[in-house]
């Protein structure tokens, strides 16, 4: 049997362990969304995956096809990146 010390320490453990950092989350998905915003734009210029390019150029305010484009697209989706993994994050540690 566990002294009464030993069981908080177990308590407050796994407590840390079961929440997500919100900051963390949100800058991990808001580092993939603005590669995957280069990477369209890659394939967008080399002629592949084309359809969905477009569909990023209509769904993103900044997103074309020049270097502008890119770097404004890649911001823009790390912006909403960021604010969906942080609620994302906010959200499980309030409800879990």
């Amino acid at each position: 049997m566990k002294g009464g010390a030993e069981l908080f320490m177990v308590k407050q453990i796994q407590e840390q362990t079961q929440k997500l950092n919100e900051i963390a989350l949100g800058y991990s998905i808001a580092i993939i969304s603005g590669l995957g915003m280069i990477l369209f734009w890659i394939f967008g210029k080399i002629g592949f995956y084309r359809d969905a390019t477009d569909m990023m150029m209509q769904m993103h305010m900044f997103f074309n096809m020049n270097i502008t484009g890119m770097i404004t697209g890649a911001i823009e989706a790390a912006v909403w990146g960021f604010i969906a993994g942080w609620l994302i994050a906010y959200f499980y540690n309030k409800f879990a």
